[in-house]
């Protein structure tokens, strides 16, 4: 295997000899972990060739280096780090790695989906199942895609997305959505979050007040901070977003924009009624915000018809709406999209261009293939009955070996459940024996936006199969007994209350 040839400077001006330079050059790298433990070392030939040094002047330092035990040389094998090296560290870089300028306050991480270990089950997020890619109807895509346009695929692209899945994507938001989607006023973006954070840079200053869902997306709270924005979490009940709590924030402080996923709240899976729609619409009319509507699952609503976007309704020209397909393929197929008024795209389009004008026009010619051919609706239709059924099992499942510690709604969409846990549960030490049980699953502190301990639970039904939802809800059960043991669980007249506390909403977030 050929490898990279070795960058090493010399100073001839030195008076330390050069067979020591090179030692000591070699000898840094490895230390910093530039070169790893049991990496092969240029040829004594080789790299006296390249550095246009006598050829035993490299064998000099190549004795250095192993006299102190750096590296070890096979023979007619070559020479090689030491692979008993100690692993380099960089928690206290040296003073002259640390930079002099000041850094900005360091934003709060987001905590990464860690995907389980072998034989343990994540239950925690709701996350397409990548086992249902359909990975070869989009390699047959990219192929066309690459045959036909290949010169055009590989040239400067349109910062706002192919024209061909542009208008893909109209015609899908026209036909399933009633939006009145033109190309002209729709941008394919890398992910949902970067559309998020164009619409954010677009429209806030530093300060501006960005009302959010009190029981939200972490990510996006993330995104819309790093813009500037001041956040004011609003209760969320089982209607959505609480608009008259809204109303009585708008009474004592300017509002510039309102972030909210009406269709499937996340994480509680809620539909906000068209009685609040249309009201949280005309107080952005009146008030003179924005609404920046996320609709990032859509096609998953499996019970009567889904509920029209705020976009498509009594002032949408204050809405700008984003969506996303990764839900639909697989996270790694993160595209998204934005809709906007023709009067505001054409900021957005000018933030687009000056800041990231190259777009992924491989990938968005063959998902365009994909609509073209109908496999992409195809596609929709197969995952919706798929994770409509799975929502049952699980629903099911839940009832059947959960009893009444947990109770819950089955959400007419989405791709998750969200459920309250008898308050005498103790959510964490439940999760920690999940762990030891093979399950994974965590209370809805991280949901919360002040990071407070609360009574629920989302579960997602999309990641796993049926079979593999009920063990995992096994494994719950099974997690939960040894809990119980420690602190038994309220007496069924609480449970039953509890069960009517949800049942009626009051026991959301406020």
């Amino acid at each position: 295997m050929r490898r990279w040839g070795l960058t090493i400077a010399l100073d001839p001006h030195r008076e330390l000899p050069i067979f020591l330079q090179l030692a000591q050059t070699i000898a840094d790298a490895i230390r910093r972990g530039r070169l790893k433990p049991g990496e092969a070392l240029p040829g004594t030939r080789a790299l006296a060739e390249q550095l246009r040094l006598n050829r035993n002047t490299v064998v000099a330092a190549y004795e250095e280096l192993a006299a102190e035990g750096l590296v070890h040389t096979r023979v007619g094998g070559g020479t090689f780090v030491a692979p008993s090296l100690p692993a380099p560290t960089h928690a206290a870089p040296a003073a002259n790695d640390a930079p002099t300028f000041a850094l900005a306050e360091r934003m709060h991480a987001v905590p990464a989906v860690q995907m389980p270990p072998p034989g343990s089950l994540m239950i925690a997020h709701s996350l397409p199942d990548t086992r249902l890619f359909p990975a070869e109807a989009l390699t047959r895509a990219f192929r066309r895609a690459i045959v036909q346009r290949g010169r055009s695929l590989i040239g400067y692209a349109e910062p706002c997305g192919h024209p061909r899945l542009r208008e893909e994507l109209a015609k899908m938001l026209r036909s399933t959505r009633a939006l009145p989607a033109t190309a002209d006023c729709l941008m394919v973006t890398r992910s949902l979050e970067q559309g998020i954070d164009l619409v954010a840079r677009m429209l806030l200053k530093i300060g501006d007040a960005v009302a959010v869902e009190s029981f939200g997306y972490p990510p996006a709270w993330s995104v819309l901070r790093l813009a500037g924005a001041r956040l004011l979490p609003v209760p969320v009940d089982d209607e959505g977003m609480d608009v008259s709590a809204l109303e009585d924030a708008l009474k004592h402080q300017r509002i510039r924009a309102v972030f909210l996923t009406p269709h499937h709240q996340f994480p509680t899976a809620c539909v906000m009624s068209a009685a609040r729609r249309k009201r949280l619409a005309a107080l952005a009319t009146h008030h003179h915000f924005a609404i920046i509507e996320d609709d990032y699952d859509h096609e998953f609503h499996y019970a009567g018809k889904p509920v029209l976007p705020i976009a498509t309704g009594p002032g949408h020209s204050n809405v700008i709406y984003i969506g996303s397909l990764s839900n639909l393929f697989a996270p790694g197929i993160s595209t998204g999209f934005i809709h906007a008024p023709p009067a505001v795209f054409g900021h957005l389009a000018g933030l687009r261009a000056a800041s990231d004008p190259r777009t992924d026009v491989a990938m968005e010619c063959a998902i365009a293939e994909l609509f073209e051919d109908g496999e992409w609706l195809r596609h929709m239709r197969r995952m919706r009955r798929t994770y409509a059924a799975r929502r049952d099992v699980l629903a099911n499942t839940l009832q059947r070996y959960l009893g009444g510690a947990v109770q819950f709604r089955i959400p007419d969409g989405g791709l998750g459940l969200w459920a309250r846990v008898d308050d005498a549960i103790d959510i964490d030490r439940w999760s920690v024996e999940g762990e030891r049980e093979g399950v994974q699953f965590f209370g809805a502190r991280r949901y919360d936006f002040h990071q407070r301990d609360q009574p629920y639970l989302r579960l997602g039904f999309s990641y796993l199969d049926e079979i593999e939802l009920e063990e995992a809800v096994r494994r719950m059960a099974r997690a939960l007994a040894r809990v119980a043991t420690q602190r038994p669980l309220r007496t069924a007249r609480t449970t039953a209350a509890a069960s009517t506390e949800y049942a009626t909403g009051t026991t959301a977030q406020t």
